[in-house]
């Protein structure tokens, strides 16, 4: 197995954990818990579990080169799913299955080299340094749900992160 498609797969077990994880997290919410909000400068629960399950179909999307229109297309349709766990759940496990395919069908020259540029700058990054920063940003949001649903009352630990 060549260091390339060890490091895929690596990276893409850290994903799968970090989405499993995240799913047991929204298991937790019922009723009111979607509509808490910390602050009113921070998403609601609610915002907050959309742009989570989003972020796989979001960010390639995004690493793809597609426009803010389709973009913003998708992340309407998660909107639209509303607190359907299973939905929300298939979203979630969708996009892990497309970012895997995509990532999958680059060439180890491609994964290290192939740069694409988002709508929102000017420069380009590496498909290599797109995967690890889908990565960080599941996990960052993970972290933030954890915080929510401790806020919240519900029994949550660090064993729920693994």
């Amino acid at each position: 197995m060549s260091g390339v498609i060890e490091m895929k797969e690596l990276l893409f077990q850290e994903l799968t954990l970090i989405a499993r994880t995240s799913l047991k997290l929204i298991g937790k919410l019922e009723g009111e818990n979607w509509t808490y909000r910390p602050q009113a400068n921070m998403r609601s629960m609610e915002e907050l579990v959309h742009h989570l399950v989003a972020i796989p179909s979001v960010d390639l999307l995004i690493l793809q080169e597609n426009g803010r229109e389709t973009v913003r297309a998708m992340e309407e349709s998660v909107e639209a799913e509303g607190h359907s766990k299973e939905a929300l759940s298939a979203v979630l496990d969708k996009g892990m299955n497309d970012l895997r395919a995509y990532m999958e069908g680059l060439s180890d020259e491609e994964f290290l080299h192939k740069e694409t540029a988002p709508f929102y700058i000017d420069h380009p990054t590496k498909q290599a340094k797109w995967l690890i920063e889908i990565v960080t940003h599941l996990q960052h949001h993970r972290a933030q749900l954890f915080q929510y649903v401790k806020a919240l009352g519900h029994d949550v630990n660090m064993f729920d992160l693994y």
